[in-house]
């Protein structure tokens, strides 16, 4: 009998297992999967998977199909701001990073919210707060555990199911200006994370690797060399120390690695983009010259132990802020008939670079847009042509790329289908100047901004000071195959599918698709803001989605703003920020998230500003304000317009803000214990000669 029973449980079973789907696995996210470029269900890391190409092998959404696309969800993030960060897509959950370092998990299908973390970033970071912006980049994920690098500089391992903290740890010293605005990198069970910094103080820039199960340190490697009288860390450093002059240690030297970073799994090597130097002005940090290395270099570490395998350096001696701190892009390209591991970068230099990733060494390189600094690559050496008085050796000259580059962090793709890398390429110029800068007893800011040359944020960036467009480049031919203008700078990443489709956000607040094969618009929609963040495409339940996230910020809209960003009406708090997501043939209607508005200064009758208090004002504002509130006290969105404030009208209201900290929570304004009462009225008569300056502006264009 108990044979009997037996036989029909096993029939039954196989009857139900017939009659069931089989409910699929869930996925390992893992060396494996994060080397897999076939799948298309998923978004795993920042650039997709390892090889940083932003390209998705989905072809539901195509040329043809792409004007079907229309709004599937959204989800309203009234709390957020500034929103930079590239979701990542696990099994039909999608999570991201929001303002202050917040992590949400979401339906991807539906975008209902599953669970969300706040690290309580304002809090950690204290005074910090004065050197950093509250956004975020992207986060992480491996083998069920989301990482987060938190902005005062913490690494964060969350439980991907909860949300819960399984550990946190501090990966810089609270004691100094650093922060991380971008996103961490997962391989091999290790953790990397670099910070950024470098125009706040003396900072030496450095990268660490930590372990995901416990969050312990694994290695670390320095950027830049230390004093030589206290030894040097690794052979790398002392290699290093033989290009720099002078007393750089006592200027840090610079070199933060806050974006652009690759894993490259066949050669079990981290490469990143390293920073500029601290300060910029070459004369001030290294004054007897020298390349000082490994500024504005790309580095390949050995990923097991952090030991240096080479490097290239695209700006010697860098003194324009050039960092290479773009990111880095793996291909297979076909180079004079041989296959070549190439890695693709565009740093801000204007120069896009082909590497061979296995030694590091030049095969190509071409300008992609105006720079006037160099007028070439030398093809043996590897090193720029500069062109004559590029460095400012008269105390003035006007260069292009300004110090926001030719390309800046926002993502460039790559399709093996058509070849070509798709860029969110910039020219704007800048006019450096040192000519008041104290060569010989310069000092290092502390927690204030000062690169050691004049670059004109005390003043506004005026409408169409420069030009943009989303440019498809042929790395093979190192020509460009098409080019799309777009209004102003600073436009978002792109991403590209097989369906030859490329996506890109603008700060219009338009989101488009174009054809990848050549840059013919497919379809458009406004999102009622401008965006920052490059957009994602995944799949769930064999149906093709693209995600986006909305809301204007970062250095775009602060320190490059003016009225180049405050134009579009993109003000502090005047729309509500969102997650929105696309699909073919979907009718959902578009959230009403507020109207554009463009701040009108206040000037009160019976307040004149003081010339010579106004001058002393603006050094104050660029050293303590212009981070945050805009060149030349215009607002590019980021935090509110100080010309249309009431509050610094009010000196008792105004210390109140800025001294005593009184808006510090929820906003994250932070607090200047250490101005005084006459720095806080210099800082007064600047806001309003600026408000004068800018109502003058307005009546002016307004009669024309």
């Amino acid at each position: 009998m108990k044979t009997i029973v037996r036989a029909l449980f096993a029939g039954l079973g196989l009857l139900m297992s017939l009659a069931s789907p089989a409910v699929p696995s869930a996925t390992v996210v893992d060396a494996k999967a994060l080397s897999d470029q076939s799948q298309g269900k998923n978004w795993l890391a920042y650039g997709r998977n390892f090889y940083e190409q932003r390209y998705s092998p989905l072809t539901q959404v195509n040329t043809d199909s792409a004007r079907r696309l229309g709004l599937e969800w959204s989800m309203a993030l009234p709390r957020d701001h500034s929103l930079l960060s590239t979701p990542l897509v696990v099994d039909g959950v999608l999570y991201f990073t929001g303002s202050w370092s917040v992590a949400r998990a979401v339906d991807a299908k539906t975008g209902k919210l599953l669970w969300e973390f706040d690290p309580k970033a304002i809090e950690h970071a204290g005074e910090r707060l004065r050197n950093m912006w509250d956004s975020s980049r992207g986060l992480a994920y491996w083998k069920g555990v989301v990482v987060i690098a938190t902005v005062d500089g913490r690494l964060i391992a969350l439980d991907a199911k909860t949300g819960k903290m399984r550990w946190s740890t501090q990966t810089t010293d609270p004691g100094k200006p650093l922060y991380i605005s971008g996103h961490p990198k997962v391989f091999r069970g290790l953790v990397f994370v670099g910070n950024g910094g470098t125009e706040h103080g003396a900072a030496r820039g450095y990268v660490s690797a930590y372990h995901i199960t416990t969050g312990k340190l694994a290695w670390r490697w320095y950027v830049v060399p230390g004093n030589p009288a206290d030894g040097f860390e690794d052979p790398s450093q002392e290699m290093a120390a033989r290009t720099w002059t002078g007393e750089w240690w006592k200027f840090g030297g610079g070199g933060n690695v806050w974006n652009g970073i690759t894993y490259d799994p066949e050669f079990n090597q981290v490469l990143f983009g390293t920073g500029n130097g601290s300060p910029w002005n070459r004369k001030v940090r290294s004054p007897g010259g020298g390349d000082n290395l490994f500024l504005c270099s790309v580095v390949a570490l050995d990923a097991d132990t952090g030991k240096y395998k080479w490097h290239y350096q695209t700006t010697p001696g860098e003194t324009w802020d050039y960092n290479s701190s773009m990111d880095i892009v793996l291909a297979d390209l076909d180079l004079n008939g041989k296959k070549v591991k190439a890695a693709l970068h565009a740093p801000k230099n204007g120069f896009f670079y082909v590497l061979n990733r296995a030694n590091g060494k030049l095969l190509t390189a071409e300008k992609f847009a105006q720079a006037n600094w160099a007028t070439g690559i030398d093809p043996k050496t590897g090193r720029p042509i500069e062109a004559p008085g590029a460095r400012y050796e008269d105390g003035e000259e006007l260069i292009y790329p300004s110090p926001f580059g030719a390309h800046s962090w926002h993502a460039m793709s790559y399709s093996p289908r058509t070849g070509f890398v798709y860029i969110p390429k910039q020219e704007m110029p800048a006019l450096y100047n040192d000519k008041e800068v104290r060569m010989v007893d310069w000092r290092s800011p502390y927690f204030n901004f000062d690169p050691g040359v004049g670059v004109g944020f005390g003043d506004d960036v005026p409408r169409n000071v420069a030009h943009s467009s989303l440019l498809a480049w042929d790395p093979v031919k190192q020509s460009k195959a098409w080019e799309v203008p777009q209004q102003e700078f600073l436009n978002a990443g792109t991403m590209v599918t097989a369906g030859d489709v490329v996506f890109q956000g603008g700060v219009t607040g338009e989101f488009a698709a174009y054809d990848a094969r050549n840059g013919t618009k497919l379809w458009s929609v406004n999102v009622g803001s401008g965006i920052s963040a490059p957009p994602i495409t995944y799949e769930v339940g064999g149906k093709q989605y693209v995600s986006l996230l909305v809301g204007f910020g970062g250095a775009g809209s602060s320190v490059a703003g003016g009225s180049a960003m405050a134009q579009f009406g993109w003000s502090y708090g005047a729309q509500t920020r969102q997650l929105y997501t696309f699909a073919l043939d979907a009718k959902a209607p578009m959230p009403k998230v507020g109207d554009p508005l463009i701040p009108k200064p206040l000037v009160p009758p019976d307040v004149k500003p003081d010339a010579k208090l106004a001058d002393r004002g603006r050094d104050l504002y660029v050293g303590q304000c212009v981070w945050c509130h805009g060149s030349g006290a215009v607002s590019g969105g980021y935090a509110p317009d100080l010309r249309a404030s009431p509050i610094p009208l009010s000196f008792d209201a105004f210390k109140a803000v800025v001294v005593g900290g009184a808006k510090v929570q929820p906003y994250g304004m932070p607090k200047f214990s250490d101005l005084r009462d006459e720095d806080l009225n210099a800082l007064q008569n600047f806001i309003r000669q600026r408000a004068e300056i800018g109502t003058k502006e307005t009546d002016k264009a307004a009669a024309d």
